[in-house]
């Protein structure tokens, strides 16, 4: 098994990065804040998204937040009104580009070719809900809250649409922004965008095991079939079909493909490559 790395900080000591084996761990280090977004938070998470993309040791990315209130409370809305890159208050097109950067991490997700796990201890609130929500699975502790509250202070929750559509009933998805109540963990379960619900205390034995089992998968069989779900999200059903022929036989064209059936014939565990 590799060895793990160190655990190194992109942006200041906001956003934490490390790998043990094939699982990478991101973390948002601002607990006192409730581990809400600022700007080296964002640039921090895409930065340690790049390096988990380009190590070929990773099979799996988990993220988290530190500390056990709050998986990520949404934006600093204090540093979204007056900070931006230089800490000097910003001009409009800065602010504009700033709050879109958000869109930018979901994409990260969406496109790294790997399988992504949150980890929700606590709060996840407004952005935070919708990086919960970006991820593929979703493991959320009994203590865990959920909620789109950015329309109690005269605001509406655009940026993180998209992973809420996506991961419920769109109506269900509207209710939660149109009332901006909070959520459960039970209830959030009852609705379908969390993958599991877990006693507090064994939250990071229930995230390890799952990290564990998707990186035991083929590489290439799960980044080639992660992206094909993500392709056909939006296409209509004959155009959806097509592209996944297409897929199941370039998947059948891989050596993880050949390595599978032969060890299963054998079998014996499969020796992924990755290719």
């Amino acid at each position: 098994m590799p060895e793990s790395s160190p655990p190194v900080a992109p942006a200041g000591g906001e956003v934490l990065h490390d790998r043990d084996g094939g699982v990478a761990r991101i973390t948002i280090n601002r607990p006192e804040r409730r581990n809400a977004m600022s700007w080296g938070v964002m640039t921090g998470l895409r930065e340690a998204l790049a390096l988990a993309k380009a190590d070929p040791e990773v099979r799996v990315v988990v993220l988290t937040g530190a500390g056990e209130e709050a998986f990520c409370a949404g934006a600093d809305l204090g540093a979204m009104g007056g900070a931006g890159h230089g800490g000097e208050g910003p001009g409009f097109l800065e602010s504009h580009a700033w709050r879109g950067i958000l869109a930018g991490v979901f994409q990260d997700l969406w496109h790294l070719g790997k399988p992504t796990i949150a980890r929700v201890q606590g709060w996840a609130m407004a952005g935070g809900l919708g990086l919960a929500l970006a991820c593929d699975l979703v493991v959320a502790s009994d203590r865990a809250r959920f909620g789109a509250p950015e329309v109690n202070v005269g605001l509406w929750p655009y940026m993180i649409t998209v992973p809420l559509v996506r991961s419920m009933a769109p109506k269900k998805a509207l209710e939660l922004m149109l009332t901006g109540r909070t959520v459960d963990a039970d209830e959030a379960d009852r609705i379908g965008f969390v993958t599991r619900v877990v006693p507090h205390d064994g939250l990071d034995d229930a995230v390890d095991e799952l990290a564990a089992t998707l990186a035991s998968k083929s590489p290439a069989a799960v980044s080639l079939g992660r992206e094909a779900f993500y392709g056909v999200w939006d296409m209509a059903a004959g155009e959806a079909l097509a592209h996944l022929h297409a897929m199941l036989t370039l998947t059948n064209q891989t050596e993880d493909a050949a390595e599978g059936i032969t060890a299963f014939l054998e079998k014996r565990p499969p020796r992924w490559t990755g290719r």
